[in-house]
């Protein structure tokens, strides 16, 4: 069985012809969605190269936002024999388990009572589920650990700017090799559902750095571009290995970005009705958080409107996959609803966005629209499945071949 950090150490994407990319959105209980899809992207990919494949065999960079960050570490988290913690097939299993844990729903007559005192006086939720379960799943693993480079964001309050915990800053910045359960609580600490999450890191110099970290949905709801500029960044570093990439050369770059829906357009609320709002009801309306929905639907829309902006100028709109379906409606938009009929809803809603025809955004109206051929979105991950596996088997090849001939006294070039 082939060890993943191999991947990451040993055949960089100098030893290729692309630069493979993962972005999961945020999202809450919808996370499920995502896990579907990623289930049956590692599925294909199984199908050509062998069962015991993971996702972080195939992508430089996995990144993640709020429940996008809790994928991520469990695809890239190292399990007792150096493969991934868990495979994509866990993510859906893992949420039907522990979300009524995480969103602990009301029961009886506390159910009929109104919630608004509750945010008043604090976050909606505890957290402490979240904290013992991440304790118990990632343990001391750091974020230098991962068995491929992950990103993901989150705000620090006390700052009032955005962190980025991401694997290709560690050797400037030391102190964010944090324990990777602490990433996740950071990200995932959304204003009025969790608290936000205090910690502090000690790096091997002794310098100790304090970290107030809430939703990194408030930086990057859709983490796509962040990836992307991280790995933009290591180009301009002269990063050996990112080989001769150019800056900038997002015609080099696979981008497979996944969402985890949002409600249906022109639907939740209205300029009429939020011009009575005040403060409270900016904060709570009818279950909802309108300035969070606010929030990470315009950073999750602006980042793929300016994504597809990118691709389409290259002509590389076939490099782009995005995966997403802003059509829901009623208990299925909300982020923290965890009944056990809400969560197979969401369980059946990613396997019908598998068989919807592929959507581009249109650039000049920004309504998501089916692409001019007739695909649809496992087709899609199909091809893309044996593109990530023809970019594995040339950078294996080439790997070996580098060092075949070092070992003779010559170098490729």
């Amino acid at each position: 069985m082939e060890n993943s950090s191999s991947f990451k150490k040993n055949k960089p994407p100098s030893c290729g012809s692309l630069v493979t990319i993962l972005s999961i959105d945020g999202g809450g209980v919808r996370g499920i969605i995502a896990g579907v899809i990623l289930a049956y992207l590692e599925k294909q990919l199984q199908e050509l190269d062998g069962e015991d494949v993971r996702l972080a065999d195939y992508f430089d960079v996995i990144a993640g936002t709020s429940t996008g960050g809790l994928v991520t570490a469990m695809l890239t988290a190292p399990d007792g024999t150096g493969r991934p913690r868990y495979a994509a097939k866990d993510i859906v299993p893992f949420y039907l388990e522990h979300c009524p844990k995480i969103f602990p729903q009301p029961k009886g007559v506390l159910a009929l009572l109104p919630k608004l005192p509750k945010l008043l006086s604090g976050p909606k939720y505890s957290g402490k589920y979240l904290r013992t379960l991440l304790s118990k799943l990632l343990g001391e693993t750091r974020l230098h650990q991962t068995l491929t480079n992950i990103v993901i964001p989150t705000f620090d309050i006390k700052k009032l700017q955005p962190t980025i915990f991401s694997s290709y800053q560690l050797l400037v910045d030391p102190s964010l090799d944090v324990k990777v359960s602490d990433i996740c609580l950071g990200t995932s600490a959304a204003p009025t559902f969790f608290p936000p999450h205090y910690f502090s890191n000690e790096d091997s110099q002794g310098k100790k750095t304090e970290f107030n970290l809430v939703d990194g949905a408030v930086t990057a709801n859709n983490p796509t571009l962040v990836a992307m500029t991280a790995v933009s960044k290591q180009i301009l570093k002269h990063n050996p290995d990112m080989g001769k990439f150019e800056p900038l050369g997002y015609d080099q770059f696979l981008v497979i970005s996944i969402g985890t829906g949002s409600t249906k357009k022109e639907e939740k609320y209205s300029a009429k009705k939020a011009a009575k709002w005040g403060i409270i009801s900016w904060l709570y309306d009818d279950g909802s958080t309108p300035i969070l929905d606010i929030t990470m639907e315009s950073s999750r829309d602006m980042i793929h409107y300016h994504s597809s902006v990118v691709f389409k100028a290259l002509q590389s709109e076939d490099k782009y996959l995005r995966i997403d379906d802003d059509t829901l409606e009623g208990d299925v938009s909300n982020m923290d609803l965890a009944t056990k009929s809400n969560l197979e809803n969401l369980k059946k809603i990613g396997e019908k966005m598998l068989t919807n025809r592929v959507m581009h955004m249109n650039i000049d109206t920004g309504v998501y629209e089916p692409v001019a051929e007739n695909i649809t979105n496992d087709e899609q991950l199909k091809r893309y499945a044996k593109i990530l596996s023809g970019e594995r088997k040339l950078r294996r090849l080439r790997s070996d071949t580098m060092i075949k001939d070092s070992s003779n006294g010559s170098e490729i070039k």
